[in-house]
């Protein structure tokens, strides 16, 4: 039964690591892979995980509500964005030795934006494929006997790049807008943490919070401060099957720099993600979440999705 609860651990976690997005509060998934914070990472050695995620970013928000865009008129004061279609891979490292754990994400976006910009009257395309900003992140979990309480500390790194330009349309040769780059160029530090524990014989539950804080400016732009606060429930009693619902929450503020869109970001977003992890061998998992939102308020005009599909697999080595 540990298996499993290792197999489930691994597709539960939110991606706090995901950049502050202009017009589109969340560009990464919020659905991550770092098992070790609910429980899977209590055993020596390594486990590994690779996870697609899909979400078309279609539905204009303001505030708490959708925005018609045939109400609005073109060429227009405000950028007005069409969709934002992700297509993201996702591969996770983690080492533990029952103690101490260290976690290491490694992004890759597949990102097709369109919009129409400020004055224009057609829309402009672009594509962006590319490395994302990678992280890493320990945890602690010396702080009770069983070990079920911890501390996370960690980094985000900018090795994505930051400088991808539109494709075609009248914005053609100029640079997207830095919230929708793959990368932030920032180093962000990251602080949190969690509890997991046993409800009955057949329910487990977690809990965690976690801080990031960019630590610098890069070329005029500072990504908005976030804090995600993740809850959930595990269903323990069948053979090979995990099912679980958890709620995730992300708030951030908005970004800051002149190359930030400073009226278009930042955002707070609650999602509910049922989800299930069968466990196909002994050390051999795969998984499937849906992700749909419960809650959004943004500021501005910004691009939110209407669902989120996130599916891998994992082993332990």
């Amino acid at each position: 039964m540990h298996k499993l609860v290792t197999a489930t651990a691994l597709a539960s976690l939110v991606l706090v690591a995901a950049p502050a997005a202009h017009a589109c509060s969340s560009c990464g998934c919020t659905l991550s892979s770092n098992w070790g914070s609910q429980g899977a990472g209590m055993d020596n050695g390594w486990m590994l995980d690779f996870r697609y995620d899909y979400f078309n970013q279609d539905d204009l928000r303001s505030g708490t509500h959708s925005v018609d865009r045939g109400s609005l008129a073109i060429p227009n004061d405000a950028e007005i964005q069409q969709e934002t279609i992700n297509r993201n891979y996702t591969f996770n490292a983690d080492y533990s030795n029952g103690v101490w754990g260290v976690n290491l994400q490694v992004p890759w976006y597949d990102r097709y934006h369109t919009t129409i910009a400020e004055g224009d009257t057609a829309v402009s395309t672009s594509h962006s494929r590319d490395f994302g900003d990678a992280r890493i992140l320990a945890r602690y979990m010396g702080l009770a006997d069983d070990r079920s309480i911890g501390l996370q500390a960690g980094l985000k790194l900018p090795t994505g790049p930051f400088h991808d330009t539109f494709e075609a349309g009248p914005q053609a040769g100029e640079q997207i807008d830095r919230g929708l780059q793959p990368g932030t160029g920032t180093t962000d530090l990251l602080v949190g943490a969690f509890n997991f524990g046993a409800l009955s014989r057949d329910w487990d539950y977690f809990a965690e919070a976690l801080l990031q804080i960019p630590l610098n400016t890069r070329e005029e732009f500072k990504p908005g401060a976030g804090i995600n606060v993740n809850a959930g429930f595990r269903y323990m009693s069948l053979d090979n099957v995990v099912p679980q619902i958890q709620l995730n929450v992300r708030s951030e503020k908005r970004e800051s720099g002149a190359q930030a869109d400073v009226e278009n970001s930042g955002a707070t977003l609650v999602y509910l993600s049922p989800g299930i992890t069968w466990h196909v061998t002994h050390d051999f998992h795969a998984y499937a979440f849906f992700q749909v939102p419960v809650y959004q308020r943004v500021n501005g005009l910004q691009l939110e999705p209407r669902y989120t599909v996130s599916v891998g697999v994992g082993m332990s080595l």
